[in-house]
Order: structure tokens, then C-alpha cells, then sequence
């Protein structure tokens, strides 16, 4: 059975690993999962992000983050917009997460970015996933 959801499944992964007290996860590569990575640790959730090539298949590897106690730094991870039921936010509509302690990660025309960037340029967009 084919995969409907690849985003969902990857906040999965890493909702999941960060339980566990992994230190990464590995899991197959996506342009929109990299830029999602990214995002998550330019914003300090998740540690380093790697991706590799090999032959046909790619893996993209993100290292997860802890605080002291080895308690994960992402308290909730959440998918908003699903393939059954896409939301679309203009940028008036934005989504303040936890009162500005969370992100909104949206794909937008600009490529995928933060709630506090997408207002910066002015910008809506699909909205991916919550995160705090």
C-alpha cells in the first residue's frame, strides 16, 4: 500500500524517536521534508540535518534535540493540513501558535518558511504542521 501522507509520517518519525530518546532518525528524502528539517532546525527543534544520495535512493537524517533530563525540546509536533482536507491560510489568517512560543510551518510561493516569516513578506500558503 502506497503512503498518502509522507509529511505526516515524517512528524511521526520524530514525535516517535524523541519518545524513545533516540539520537536521529533516518528516513527517506523528500524536497518538502529537507526544507520542513530545515526549518525546524533554523527555529531550534531539531539539531543538524543531512541528506544523502545513494544511487536512486536518497535519506535525509535529523539529529533530535533535548533539553537537561533528556526531555525533548519539541513539547507537540502536530499536522495540520492532510491530503483529505487541505488548509489554506491567507496572511491576515495566520496562526499565532502557543501565543508566539510555537511556529506554523506553510509551503508557500516563496518556498516553505515560519509563521513570523511568512508575515514578514506578506505571504499565505498551505499550512503543513504546528510545532512547540
Amino acid at each position: 500500500m502506497a503512503m498518502t501522507d509522507p509529511i505526516a509520517d515524517f512528524l511521526t518519525r520524530i514525535r516517535n524517536a524523541q519518545q524513545m530518546g533516540h539520537e536521529s532518525i533516518v528516513l527517506p528524502a523528500s524536497k518538502i521534508k529537507q526544507r520542513i528539517a530545515e526549518v525546524l532546525s533554523s527555529e531550534g527543534f531539531v539539531g543538524s540535518v543531512a541528506s544523502e544520495t545513494d544511487g536512486a535512493k536518497s535519506t535525509l537524517t535529523v539529529g533530535l534535540k533535548y533539553s537537561a533530563g533528556k526531555v525533548g525540546v519539541i513539547n507537540e509536533i502536530r499536522r495540520v493540513s492532510r491530503p483529505g482536507r487541505r488548509v489554506y491560510v491567507s496572511v491576515d489568517e495566520l496562526p499565532r501558535v502557543r501565543n508566539g512560543l510555537g511556529r506554523a510551518i506553510l509551503s508557500t510561493s516563496r518556498g516553505v518558511m515560519t509563521d513570523r516569516q511568512a508575515r514578514e513578506q506578506r505571504v499565505g500558503g498551505e499550512l503543513l504542521c504546528t510545532v512547540w
